[in-house]
């Protein structure tokens, strides 16, 4: 019985050693045939990457000042036009401004991604504020008496 025991342990143990090493193998050939591909330069990074990253492209880098507020439109802004960014937190004034850093092969894709974005802070400076609709819409409901809210109520029931 403990020979059993012993000899299913040993092939268990062989098999998931093989398993293993079958694994590492295609692992390595893969992580080879990565190396490969990115020393022939075939990869370059697209979309939101780090500065350095950026200026490494060889091509000219520009940079803009965008509020707190805006940096998530502007990610999805980017994306969508194909721009290449990198968002730098400028931590030397107070409260701390967002630095872009950008660039696109395209010059008109560059254009209407900025033209896209402008445009919609400019409606957002027009919109009201939701939370403030609402805050004047409690104080409303607070100012009709009891009795009439009540009546109404019963009136839609």
């Amino acid at each position: 019985m403990q020979e059993e025991v012993e000899n299913r342990t040993v092939n268990l143990m062989i098999s998931t050693t093989k398993l293993t090493w079958r694994a590492l193998v295609s692992g390595y050939r893969k992580f080879q045939q990565y190396r490969a591909k990115v020393k022939a330069g075939k990869e370059v990074p697209h979309g939101k990457q780090t500065v350095k990253k950026l200026i490494g492209q060889n091509q000219g880098v520009s940079s803009i000042d965008i509020a707190n507020t805006g940096i998530r439109d502007f990610d999805r802004i980017a994306k969508k036009y194909g721009v290449d960014y990198a968002i730098k937190k400028d931590r030397s004034v107070s409260p701390p401004k967002y630095l872009v850093f950008f660039k696109a092969k395209d010059a008109d894709a560059l254009t209407a991604a900025f033209n896209e974005y402008s445009a919609k802070q400019m409606n957002r400076s027009r919109k009201p504020s939701v939370l403030k609709q609402l805050s004047r819409f409690k104080e409303l409901a607070a100012g009709i008496p009891a009795k009439v809210r009540q009546k109404k109520l019963e009136r839609d029931l």
